[in-house]
């Protein structure tokens, strides 16, 4: 069925419950450390990072010649992964987004009606989306886990037998994917993940859904006591922060069913003067919103893409790269993607930052 978005945009609040996660193997990484609090800006082309408790270590490469060749690997196996994305949407047919106009400066002290002047956008994102997409496995199991979570840090997270056994299937849904049996070989081969799937699945739940504890609610409190996030609930699903700031939140298929309620008010696009002009057919976007009355000054997603193809995407990245951005090419993209780790075992987040579109094929 195709559905077709006409409401008018107004965000409201509601509320979704959690995750948990088993005691899985662990592959050694480096750590790095970010320590922005709620409501500061990031700077030029990347949101603010999301703060967590993290050790402070350099995380900076050898040599650049050394990097450069770890990033031509790497982009080797995104552009396998990207060509093996079998459920990825078509621009313009299969979705379609209206752009609007480019969102304006931002204070995030300030509630979603304060900050309406500065709104580039009067109608949604999201002119329409192909439902027909989220009756397949992938779609269907990802979206069974987007109301398993309380969205304010400082809140913990209760888990229940019945979302546990969601992330699972989950799982086991992914590893059955071609995106993440070309990751999980990758990883093998370069001894960072172990080759049992049982084993890797367990690898998979300590990243993606074992709890931990985020900064709490508020910009003086400097720790929440007790878990309240997950990698996977700040990346997919996200977070709000003091009913003010939102956080993490770096997935279309949120973005549009949260739209979809009334509960997202896109304000426009993001750009600057060193990233390129955003393109409705394209793939990544970088926006702004206000979701449950909190604001989000600048978040980047990719568009129209599978589950699949980002869990094998932010996987491989988190596990291979010892640097906070990794830059990698495949099909029309040059991007960088963000990754920021936690306690050298979870993703604190992780998201794409187009850097440019590189010479187009005849057919995309």
């Amino acid at each position: 069925m195709l559905v077709k978005i006409c409401a008018f945009k107004r965000a409201s609040s509601t509320r979704t419950n959690s995750a948990t996660g088993l005691n899985p193997l662990s592959c050694p990484k480096p750590t790095d450390h970010f320590s922005l609090y709620a409501g500061e800006q990031a700077k030029a082309e990347q949101e603010e990072p999301d703060p967590v408790s993290c050790s402070l270590q350099s995380t900076e490469g050898p040599t650049s010649h050394i990097m450069i060749e770890a990033d031509r690997e790497l982009s080797a196996m995104v552009q396998d992964i990207w060509d093996k994305d079998v459920n990825r949407l078509k621009p313009g047919t299969d979705y379609r987004i209206s752009l609007q106009g480019k969102a304006g400066p931002v204070n995030a002290d300030m509630n979603d009606d304060m900050n309406d002047d500065n709104d580039g956008a009067g109608y949604p994102l999201f002119s329409f989306v192909d439902e027909r997409i989220f009756k397949k496995e992938s779609f269907l199991a990802f979206i069974s886990l987007l109301d398993n979570y309380e969205s304010d840090t400082g809140e913990p997270e209760i888990v229940t037998p019945e979302e546990e056994a969601e992330n699972h299937k989950f799982l086991d849904c992914m590893l059955r994917t071609p995106t993440m049996k070309i990751a999980h070989k990758y990883l093998v081969e370069k001894q960072l993940s172990p080759e049992g799937l049982p084993e890797f699945k367990k690898q998979l739940y300590r990243i993606w859904f074992e709890l931990y504890a985020r900064r709490g609610a508020s910009k003086w409190v400097e720790l929440s006591s007790t878990p309240d996030s997950s990698g996977f609930e700040h990346v997919f699903v996200g977070e709000t922060r003091g009913g003010r700031t939102v956080i993490g939140f770096h997935n279309w298929i949120q973005l549009y069913l949260q739209e979809k309620l009334g509960h997202i008010d896109y304000k426009g696009y993001s750009v600057n003067a060193n990233s390129p002009q955003p393109d409705e057919n394209k793939h990544i976007l970088a926006l702004q919103f206000s979701w449950k009355n909190g604001i989000k000054p600048k978040g980047s997603i990719f568009v129209g893409v599978s589950p699949e193809f980002e869990f094998a995407l932010y996987t491989l990245c988190f596990l291979v790269s010892p640097n906070e951005r990794v830059k990698v090419f495949f099909s029309i993209y040059e991007v960088d993607i963000v990754c920021h780790h936690y306690n050298q075992k979870h993703i604190g987040t992780t998201y794409p930052v187009l850097v440019k579109y590189q010479n187009e094929p005849k057919k995309q």
